[in-house]
């Protein structure tokens, strides 16, 4: 089985509202995926379908092989951290996952290595509702985590956290995938896209208005290619990326007088905007 993802053609309606038009994606096994797009694009919406939490009204989601809405069989198999799936608050970290143990069908032992994994075995007997933001995201993350899963799902897992505490999750996640588990990452964050995704595909109003590598998509989009040169002098120069650039540039660096340079490649934000007008929340 090449993929762990396949959606063909999901459509989703709520009453006269079509949430989601006709959603064509195949995701490979071990690879981190990114949705990106807005709130309210249809992001959580589709995550719900794959994870069986919700009927689609029109085409087929495939999850480890198995239609999406009979997922019985897999549960087991996934890890999610989504915003409504809440800690018990009252309950400590350590009895938070202990009590998916049960769910999940693992042995105890799994508690110790996943707090470990997170950074929380030091506070294991701390009640969930006595954690910072952060650590209630790596509480959420370590569950997640719990069951080794094959295929993760990750709704904004860096909301409103700090730059250092979202790398801390980052790194986690990579470390999913270099288990061999495939990530599929929710996020309106570009550059946290950019930086841990293989593939990301930009969901507006409900369809996939572009997909590809990061880098790949940036590069699709670079229509001015052109270079930005700052001199040691403060003197600022945009030249064309051709040819006779380089014998510029070749000028500039024999004479040791160039301090930075940079391509025009847009970022992904900037071909959000360009694909459809807004910007992100």
């Amino acid at each position: 089985m090449e993929y762990a993802i396949e959606m063909n053609h999901i459509v989703q309606r709520f009453a006269e509202k079509e949430v989601l038009r006709g959603i064509d994606l195949k995701i490979h096994k071990g690879e981190i995926f990114g949705l990106l797009g807005p709130s309210g694009a249809g992001k959580t919406t589709l995550i719900k379908i794959l994870t069986g939490q919700l009927d689609q009204t029109g085409g087929e989601a495939l999850l480890l092989g198995k239609n999406t809405r009979k997922l019985q069989e897999v549960h087991q198999r996934l890890g999610m951290m989504m915003d409504q799936f809440g800690l018990y608050e009252r309950l400590s970290c350590y009895d938070n996952l202990k009590l998916f143990t049960k769910i999940y069908d693992v042995e105890e032992k799994r508690v110790e290595k996943a707090l470990k994994k997170t950074g929380l075995f030091e506070d294991r007997k701390c009640p969930a509702m006595k954690l910072s933001k952060g650590m209630r995201s790596r509480l959420s993350l370590a569950r997640a985590f719990l069951a080794e899963p094959e295929v993760i799902f990750l709704d904004e897992p860096t909301t409103g956290l700090d730059p250092a505490t979202a790398a801390e999750i980052h790194k986690l996640i990579l470390e999913e995938q270099n288990r061999g588990a495939t990530v599929f990452l929710t996020t309106h964050n570009m550059e946290e896209a950019y930086k841990l995704c293989n593939h990301v595909a930009l969901l507006n109003e409900g369809s996939i208005v572009e997909y590809g590598e990061p880098e790949e998509v940036c590069r699709r989009y670079n229509h001015q290619k052109k270079l930005l040169i700052r001199l040691y002098d403060g003197k600022q120069l945009e030249l064309p990326n051709d040819r006779k650039a380089a014998e510029t540039v070749k000028e500039y660096l024999e004479e040791e007088r160039l301090e930075t340079i940079h391509s025009t490649e847009p970022s992904l934000e900037t071909v959000f905007m360009e694909l459809t007008g807004r910007r992100f929340e």
